[in-house]
C-alpha cells in the first residue's frame, strides 16, 4: 500500500521576541530525498521535493529566522534504526548540533560505541507509537547508555503511562527526557491525571521535559496548554527545554503549525529573560554537553 506524503512546513517567520544568545531548537527532525532508504514500517513518506541538501537550507532557514544557533537532531522513525540521516546532519552542522538516535533492545557495545562517537547523546524510546526499542530495553540498556555519557528520550501519554513507570524512571542510572510536555489524551489540564506525578519527577531532578509540540494538543494561538506548561516550569526550570517539532510530521489530524508562533506561545507563559535563558541556552547544554 503507498504511504501518504507528508506537507511541507510553511517559510519561516520571527517570532515577536528573538530567544537568548546561543538558544536551542531541542527538538526537531531531518529528512531527506531518495538519498536516504526508508523504513519499511514507516506510516509516512517525508514531503516530497527537496533532496538532503534541500531540506539542510531550510532547517537553516528556519533557526535563523527564530533566531536560534544550537539545536538538537531527533531520528525521525521514518527511518527506523539506520541513523544515517541524523548522523549525516549533526556532520555537516558542527559544533552546536547533537543527534537522538534510534537502536533496538538487542543493541550492542559496539554500536553504542560508535553512536556516541556520531554525536548522538540518547536514544529514543517511543511507547505511544511503539517502534523498535521498548521500556524493557530500554532499562536494560540503562546501564551501558550511562556508561557513555548517554541518556534516554522518551515519548508517551503522562495521563495514560506515568503513573505506572514512576518507580522505574525514579531508578534508572541516566537521565529520562519526556516529550512534548508528556503528551496528555485527557486534555491540557494541570490537574490532570499523571500531570502530578510528572512534576514531582520533574521537581525531584529524575526527568526533563521538552516544552514541545503543543500544536498536537491544541490550535493557534496554543494558549490552552498556558497552565500546564506554567507548572512544569515551577516544578523544576533547571529541567525543561524548548523545541519545535519541526518540520511537523505525522499530524493525524493537528493542524500545520508556524514554529515563530509556537516560540511566541512559550514566551507568552515564560516572561523573565532568566527563565527563558535557562530553558533555551542553559538547560539543553547541561542535557546536550554543548
Amino acid at each position: 500500500m503507498d504511504k501518504p506524503f507528508a506537507q511541507m512546513p510553511p517559510a519561516s517567520q520571527a517570532p515577536l521576541d528573538l530567544p537568548p544568545t546561543n538558544a536551542c531548537d531541542a527538538h526537531v527532525h531531518l529528512v531527506a530525498g531518495p538519498e536516504y532508504p526508508l523504513w519499511d514500517g514507516r506510516v509516512e513518506n517525508p514531503a516530497q521535493g527537496p533532496d538532503f541538501d534541500g531540506w539542510l537550507d531550510i532547517y537553516r532557514t528556519h533557526l535563523k529566522t527564530l533566531g536560534f544557533s544550537r539545536g538538537v537532531i531527533v531520528h525521525s522513525i521514518l527511518y527506523g534504526t539506520d541513523n544515517s540521516v541524523t548522523i549525516e546532519t549533526v556532520k555537516r552542522l558542527g559544533d552546536g548540533f547533537k543527534g537522538v538516535g534510534l537502536l533496538g533492545d538487542a543493541a550492542t557495545d559496539t554500536e553504542l560505541d560508535q553512536f556516541a562517537t556520531d554525536g548522538l547523546m540518547a536514544l529514543r524510546l517511543n511507547y505511544v507509537h511503539g517502534g523498535v526499542l521498548t521500556w524493557d530495553g530500554a532499562k536494560a540498556l540503562a546501564p551501558r547508555l550511562a556508561d557513555r555519557g548517554l541518556h534516554l528520550q522518551m515519548l508517551l501519554h503522562a495521563d495514560q503511562h506515568i503513573d505506572d513507570l514512576a518507580d522505574d524512571i525514579r531508578a534508572l542510572p541516566v537521565p529520562l527526557c519526556i516529550d512534548h510536555i508528556g503528551w496528555p489524551t485527557a486534555g491540557l489540564s494541570p490537574d490532570g491525571k499523571g500531570i502530578d506525578t510528572l512534576c514531582a519527577l520533574l521537581a525531584e531532578g529524575h526527568i526533563w521535559v521538552k516544552l514541545s509540540a503543543i500544536y498536537r494538543l491544541c490550535n493557534a494561538p496554543y494558549n490552552d496548554g498556558d497552565d500546564l506548561i506554567a507548572k512544569l516550569v515551577a516544578a523544576n526550570p533547571d529541567q525543561c527545554l524548548w523545541g519545535s517539532d519541526w518540520p511537523h510530521l505525522m499530524l493525524n489530524g493537528a493542524e500545520m503549525p508556524q514554529a515563530n508562533q509556537l516560540l511566541d506561545s512559550f514566551h507568552s507563559v515564560v516572561t523573565d529573560r532568566e527563565t527563558r535563558t535557562k530553558i533555551l541556552t542553559d538547560n539543553p547544554a547541561q542535557l546536550f554537553q554543548f
